[in-house]
């Protein structure tokens, strides 16, 4: 199983502005990466908004894994967020 270097909420995030600002998506922009980078922390209330709403897996989520696994990852993920 690949791990990722790049928390979860900045990587959510990224694909927030990314799908606002790329023209692969909703956005006009053909290379926005650079564009991305400098404004995915501006989604970031919006990407914890939306690991808010995935503690609770769904019955299909829960019917093939571990409910109490997945709800101790994403608080883990949304404890990481949070200022020291």
């Amino acid at each position: 199983m690949n791990i990722s270097t790049v928390n979860v909420i900045e990587r959510i995030a990224r694909v927030l502005a990314g799908q606002r600002l790329s023209a692969n998506a909703e956005g006009c922009d053909p290379s926005a990466a650079a564009l991305v980078d400098a404004q995915w922390p501006a989604h970031v209330d919006d990407a914890v908004a939306v690991l808010r709403t995935m503690r609770e897996p769904d019955r299909a989520m829960a019917a093939v894994g571990d409910v109490a696994i997945w709800e101790r990852m994403i608080r883990a993920a949304l404890k990481e967020q949070q200022p020291a």
